[in-house]
Parts: C-alpha cells; sequence; structure tokens
C-alpha cells in the first residue's frame, strides 16, 4: 500500500490530491519552486522540498530534481496531478525504475497516446471514428483547418486557419507555442468541424483488464481552445452518449489503459462524432463526474495503482454538475493574463472544498487564498468553482448566483464573464459549441451597468471618508465634511476603468446625503472637463433645483449608512447594500448589480515622470519574444512590432497607428514589467516615408 505520495505538481491539483490522501491516511510531500514557498499547496503537505535552480517556469520539469525529493523525503509513490509531467512517458518510467509507485498509466500507454499522430493510427485501427489530418501544408486544400501540437495539450499549440494564405504562419506560430510548452515543437493539421462541440468520456481501467465509462461531460464553451466552463452529464441524445461511451471504452481496451483518462471527442451538429485524443491523467474538470457518481476519482487513482480492481458495482450518474474556471485574465484585452496580489478571496455558500459535497451545493477546488501573490510564471488558473444540483437550471442558478457575489480583489478575473455565459439564453437553451465565444460578445460586458457605476462609486466615496473619520484623533463621531454653513461639496477622485471619475456629494445636518453626482475626472480637482456628461445622479433637493425632466430621469439617492466597510443607499425607495474593502488607496466594491475596483487619486498629486508620446507599454510582465521591426522603419496600425510570452502563452504587441519605429528599448529574450515602454512610434507628418 502507498504510505507516503509525492506530487509532483503545484497549486490547485496538489491541494486536491492531497484532501483525499489524508481522507485515506496517506502522507504527503510538496515539491515547490522558490516562487511558490508560500504558496497554501505546500503548507498543506505533511512535507516539502525546494526544488532548486532552473527557473520557476521550468522547476516542476525537472525529472531529477522531482526523483530526488522522492528520495530525500521518503515517498514510496508520485502522482503528477495534471499537465507539467502528467503526460510525461520518460518521467514515469523514471518513477517505476527508481522502485516508486507510480499513480498514472504505464509509460507506453502515455507514449502512445502522447504522440497525436500516432495515436490517431492507433485507435482508428480500433474503430473509433477519426476526422482526416495532414503534416505537408501542401497537402491542404479544403478550409478551415486546425494546426495542432501533437504533443500536450490544454489548447497550446492550437490555431484556426480558414484560407490558405495564412496556413505557413500559423503553423510557425503553432511550432513555437508547443515547442515552449511541451518542449515539442511537432504540429499536425486536421479539418475543423464548424459548430463542433467538445464532448469527452471519462475512462478508469484497472490491472486485471477491465476498463469503464464513468460518465460524459461537455467542454464546449472554450477561450483560446482552453475549456473555461465543463459541465457532467453532457445534454446528448442517449443514443449518442451510448456511442461515445463505447468508443472510449473500445480506444482504452485497445491500449490496455490502466488508471484515469478521458477520452475527448468533436461531437458534430448532425450527431456525428470524432475523436480528438487521449489524455492520459485526470483533468481539470474531473469534480463535474465525482458530484454526479458520488466518486473520488483520486482515491479510485490509487486504488488502482496499488494494484487493486475497480469496484465490482460503480454508481450511475445522476443530477447535472457545473465547473466554471476562474483566472487571473482580462477577457476583454485579448486574455490578458492579470497578475498582483488577490488581496481578497472570499466565495459565499460553499459548502465543500475538494470534495466531499454531498446533496446540492457547491464546491471550491482553488490554489489560492487571501494574500496569494499571482505571478507570470504558471497557468492563469485561480480556482474551479463546481456545483451539483438536482436539474441543470438548478445548478445553473446557484453557481452563477455564487460566482457574482463572490469577492475577488487585487486581481483581474473573468469572473464577469463566466456569469454572463451562465445566465445567457443560449446556454439554457443548450446552443452552445466551440465557437460559443465568438458570437456571443454580449457575455463581454461588465456585470455591473454603466449607469449603475455611479453608485458603486459614490459608495467608495462615502465608505473612504467613514473611514478617515473612524481613524480621526478627536471627534470621530462628526460626519466627514461637516460645516456649521454647509455650502461646499465634499470631492473624491478615482482612477477606474474607463479613466479619472469625479465624485461630489454634500451632507446635510442630520448625516444625510442632499446632494451629489459623478462624472468624467478632470486634469485638476473641482474642475470638469469640457462637455463631460453627467455619470451621477442627484438627490431629491438636487433633482428638484434642475427642473422637472431632471427629476424625471434620476432617481432619489438617500444614504441611509456608511462605514469603513459598508454603505447603504436608499435609490428610489429600494435599498442597495455595498461592500467596501481597501487597500491603500485602492478600494474595491461589491453590490447588488456587481463589483467596481477603483483606485483613489490623491488630492494634490506629485509630479511624475512623462512617458514620450507614442510609446507602446507593457501590458503585462513578461519576456519579449521576438522583435519584428526595427527602428527607422514604417508600420501601419495593426502591424506586429514584437511578441510578449507570458504564463506560457504569447501576446502580440500591435502598432497602435501608422508611424515609424523611434526606438525599441527592448531586445529580445529581456525581461519587463507592467508600463515597461516596448516601442516609440513616431507619428509626426514630417517623418519621411
Amino acid at each position: 500500500m502507498i504510505k507516503r505520495l509525492l506530487v509532483a505538481n503545484r497549486g490547485e491539483i496538489a491541494r486536491r490530491v492531497f484532501a483525499t490522501c489524508r481522507a485515506l491516511g496517506v502522507e504527503t510531500v510538496a515539491v515547490h519552486s522558490d516562487a511558490d514557498a508560500a504558496e497554501p499547496f505546500v503548507a498543506e503537505a505533511d512535507h516539502a522540498v525546494r526544488l532548486p535552480g532552473a527557473a520557476p517556469a521550468e522547476t516542476y520539469l525537472r525529472v531529477e530534481l522531482i526523483l530526488d525529493a522522492a528520495r530525500r523525503s521518503g515517498a514510496d509513490a508520485v502522482h503528477p496531478g495534471y499537465g507539467f509531467l502528467a503526460e510525461n512517458a520518460e518521467f514515469a518510467a523514471a518513477v517505476t525504475d527508481a522502485g516508486l509507485t507510480w499513480v498514472g498509466p504505464p509509460a507506453k500507454v502515455i507514449a502512445a497516446m502522447g504522440d497525436k499522430l500516432a495515436a490517431k493510427a492507433l485507435l482508428a485501427e480500433a474503430g473509433v471514428p477519426m476526422l482526416p489530418s495532414w503534416t505537408d501544408t501542401d497537402a491542404v486544400t479544403d478550409f478551415p483547418v486546425l494546426v495542432k501540437a501533437s504533443a500536450g495539450g490544454g489548447g497550446r499549440g492550437m490555431r484556426i486557419v480558414r484560407e490558405a494564405d495564412g496556413l505557413a504562419e500559423a503553423v510557425a506560430s503553432a511550432r513555437r507555442e508547443a515547442a515552449a510548452a511541451f518542449g515539442d515543437g511537432t504540429v499536425f493539421i486536421e479539418r475543423y468541424v464548424e459548430r463542433g462541440r467538445h464532448v469527452e468520456v471519462q475512462i478508469f481501467g484497472d490491472a486485471h483488464g477491465r476498463v469503464v465509462a464513468l460518465g460524459d461531460r461537455e467542454c464546449s464553451i472554450q477561450r483560446r481552445h482552453q475549456k473555461i466552463v465543463e459541465e457532467a452529464p453532457a445534454v446528448v441524445p442517449e443514443r449518442v452518449r451510448t456511442a461515445l461511451h463505447e468508443a472510449a471504452v473500445a480506444a482504452g481496451r485497445a491500449v490496455d489503459y490502466l488508471g484515469a483518462g478521458t477520452v475527448e471527442f468533436l461531437l458534430a451538429p448532425g450527431g456525428e462524432f470524432f475523436f480528438l485524443e487521449m489524455n492520459t491523467r485526470l483533468q481539470v474538470e474531473h469534480p463535474v463526474t465525482e458530484l454526479c457518481t458520488g466518486l473520488d476519482l483520486v482515491a479510485l487513482q490509487l486504488l488502482v495503482a496499488e494494484g487493486e480492481p475497480l469496484p465490482a458495482t460503480l454508481p450511475v450518474s445522476t443530477g447535472h454538475a457545473i465547473e466554471v474556471r476562474l483566472c487571473a485574465e482580462d477577457a476583454t484585452a485579448g486574455w490578458r493574463p492579470a497578475t498582483g496580489t488577490l488581496h481578497r478571496f472570499a466565495v459565499p455558500q460553499v459548502a465543500a472544498e475538494f470534495g466531499g459535497l454531498a446533496g446540492p451545493g457547491l464546491r471550491l477546488d482553488s490554489g489560492v487564498v487571501a494574500d496569494s501573490v499571482v505571478g507570470t510564471h504558471y497557468d492563469s488558473m485561480l480556482a474551479k468553482l463546481i456545483v451539483w444540483g438536482r436539474t441543470r437550471a438548478e445548478a445553473t442558478r446557484l453557481l452563477s448566483t455564487a460566482l457574482a457575489r463572490a469577492e475577488l480583489h487585487g486581481v483581474t478575473t473573468n469572473r464577469d464573464l463566466l456569469v454572463r455565459v451562465l445566465r445567457s439564453p443560449a446556454f439554457a437553451a443548450v446552443e452552445i459549441d466551440t465557437g460559443f465565444l465568438d458570437r456571443h460578445a454580449e457575455v463581454f460586458a461588465p456585470l455591473l451597468p454603466a449607469d449603475r457605476f455611479p453608485l458603486a462609486a459614490l459608495a467608495a466615496a462615502l465608505a473612504s471618508a467613514a473611514g478617515r473619520r473612524a481613524a480621526a484623533p478627536v471627534m470621530a463621531g462628526l460626519p466627514s465634511g461637516w460645516r456649521n454653513v454647509p455650502a461646499v461639496p465634499q470631492v473624491t477622485r478615482f482612477s477606474g476603468p474607463d479613466g479619472a471619475v469625479e465624485v461630489r456629494y454634500r451632507l446635510d445636518r442630520r448625516g444625510g446625503l442632499a446632494e451629489w453626482s459623478a462624472e468624467p475626472g478632470a486634469a485638476k480637482p473641482g474642475a470638469a472637463e469640457p462637455g463631460a456628461a453627467v455619470l451621477g445622479v442627484a438627490a431629491p433637493d438636487t433633482a428638484a433645483r434642475t427642473g422637472a425632466d431632471a427629476t424625471a430621469k434620476r432617481p432619489a439617492v438617500a444614504l441611509v449608512e456608511a462605514t469603513p466597510g459598508r454603505v447603504v443607499l436608499d435609490v428610489d425607495g429600494v435599498r442597495h447594500a455595498y461592500r467596501v474593502h481597501r487597500v491603500g488607496s485602492a478600494v474595491f466594491v461589491d453590490g447588488p448589480d456587481g463589483a467596481a475596483s477603483l483606485a483613489e487619486l490623491p488630492r494634490l498629486p506629485l509630479p511624475t515622470a512623462a512617458v514620450a508620446a507614442g510609446s507602446l507599454l507593457a501590458p503585462l510582465p513578461g519576456a519579449v519574444a521576438r522583435v519584428h521591426v526595427q527602428v527607422g522603419q514604417r508600420v501601419s496600425a495593426g502591424d506586429p512590432l514584437l511578441t510578449l510570452e507570458a504564463m506560457k502563452l504569447e501576446h502580440p504587441v500591435v502598432a497602435p497607428t501608422d508611424g515609424v519605429v523611434a526606438e525599441l528599448p527592448v531586445p529580445t529574450g529581456g525581461q519587463v514589467r507592467t508600463g515597461t515602454v516596448l516601442a516609440v512610434i513616431d507619428t509626426t507628418e514630417e517623418n519621411p516615408r
């Protein structure tokens, strides 16, 4: 039996495996890079070993370091989690050769399925349906096609190509990304199915020759070919489900599969399906299968690794489970990864973490906690929220509500997008496929409507004022800005998502809100921008002074309560509570309509160094992977200037306008921080053409 298990991975999956080990009485060993030394998964392990030397992004890929950690910690088994080394046949063989128990399929199976081209040929002989594919670009005549990495997964190294002119560059780009992510730049080309759905089957095999299907999952809603919403079971006709399960089991039997695996298919609109790949590991979305079956898939992995047979009777899937991947990224800016400190991470209604959910409710599998630092070295996923309900509609409502109410402060996330997807009529009607996000631009809108943002800004200003009064050394109970003869309003300026916002308000003698407004901020406090529209609304007495027409358009707002952490406003007779969290100058507001992140600006700002006109600033920390232009070169708007690499993904930087490249201060390979000048474009007319 396994006594001490080393998890050769990090973050959420390490915590997930540790949770099962605690329940089974198995000791745990964490390995970590220097960048991860303070992360929760390290603290939760019984033993932890630092992996020295290599850059943080490469540390977990060093086989010799992992094996040395196992030896030094006394581990007798290794679980690879998912990603990193989970599908590395050489690593699986090295673990076995070292006399350790490998929690996964044999190295020969990983090797056979790791090469997607070889896997397609092998499984086609077993009767699994396949899409046509090519390795020679000249052989491709029908478009659209999909360029895919032969090794690895997670959507990396994938490109959709709709015309022949773009095929060569797509192949070259996919090769670079695949080589960076998996150490193997081999790619192939496959026919692309429009409106296809991504459906997969969870299989399990034991050492006694048994291979079973434990249910199916719908994973069609994706960004950059990476799943962000998954559910079980897939909403398909029973005849299709039966055929999917039979094909998946046939694939498993063809390679004598052992352990947990997933066979992924592309489901065409007419019900025909095709093999995509077999993932020889536990999937990120495995919790939805756990909630529908009541099984602990990690416990089954350990059972099979110890040579035991699968249970003779396995439960059938019941109810419906949905999982969303909460990622540190800006969905409205090309999925740009986000970094920073997660000042608050609080999800309401969580009934269980990493398993153990009984009945309808919410489960949280998270790699982060409050005050975790999100860097650029690893994948952007922060956590998974998973819900089980008796019906799909029930599960959707519970998950979307909990997600909307979560307090996620300090790091930009895709939370609003996920809520919009779950609440969209198309999702409710199961009108989904892998191109869902391309067709539904409305889900990229923030949850907080533009006309409610001023109320959030007002709440931030009132809470900040209450905080200052609470900290005052004398007369702390006096309302902020109190005057014997009230006349001049209080003014607080914030930096918001769309620029500066100036909030003005005046309290009456009883501390109530006499008047207020929120306008686009100006260069100087107290001076409105020419022609700036009033964003805010006014209290009843102000509305009366501005005429009946303004009264009809503006709701009446009254102050009910204002403390440093909570502001309650009465808007047209309906009370709205806002939770306010301040960290330094940053102010985070969570209200009934959505969340807002603001930064309070100083009343008397200090002068700062000017940035040259035409400067392009780094949108995130990373490394300059390639520079595509030279100083003195004329460029047009949209031309690629350079490519940044961060979180193992490429991020192109393009010219915002026509001009001449005046400066390229960062060379290829140079590391940059957010705000670093990457290039300067001279747009003056006298520039020679």
